[in-house]
């Protein structure tokens, strides 16, 4: 994470406190789903590092650089049980998305802002569980369906 926050020319120096705020929340909510006091058969708490992670981008768009959710996303894999890797290349691409989509996107709203979360909710979560499958899961794809609407409205 930089120390200055560069977007459309303006570089104000951030406090070790604002540096900090982001990344701190991202862990904790990469590790709130395991503390919290559900037991289930199927995937329904939403990720929400990921959902920390994705809001921390679109509320604060130059805030953090493209490498950013490598050490967030390997600090979710290791929390949450994933295969390694699974969510640093998910992360990534769910950055590197958002970015393409501001370069075509002049102005963005509520509703656009909710859309291209939504999407990258959908992607990162397909993403686990292809990975989840590689590493030998067998649940069927249905599966997900629970935690990708709860993530997407919640």
């Amino acid at each position: 994470m930089s120390t200055t926050l560069v977007y459309r020319g303006y570089q104000p120096a951030l406090s070790f406190k604002a540096r900090a705020v982001p990344t701190v929340s991202t862990m904790l909510g990469s590790l709130l789903p395991g503390m919290l006091p559900i037991i289930a058969q199927a995937p329904i708490v939403p990720p929400f590092g990921l959902l920390m992670l994705l809001a921390w981008r679109l509320l604060r768009p130059g805030l953090w650089a493209v490498w950013a959710p490598l050490p967030l996303g390997l600090f979710d894999d290791l929390a949450s049980g994933q295969p390694v890797g699974s969510a640093m290349l998910s992360w990534t691409l769910a950055f590197l998305a958002i970015d393409a989509s501001e370069r075509s996107l002049l102005w963005r709203d509520y509703v656009q802002d909710w859309v291209v979360a939504s999407a990258a909710i959908a992607g990162c979560l397909l993403a686990g569980y292809v990975f989840a499958l590689f590493a030998g899961g067998a649940a069927p794809i249905y599966a997900i369906v629970p935690q990708a609407l709860a993530s997407m409205l919640f």
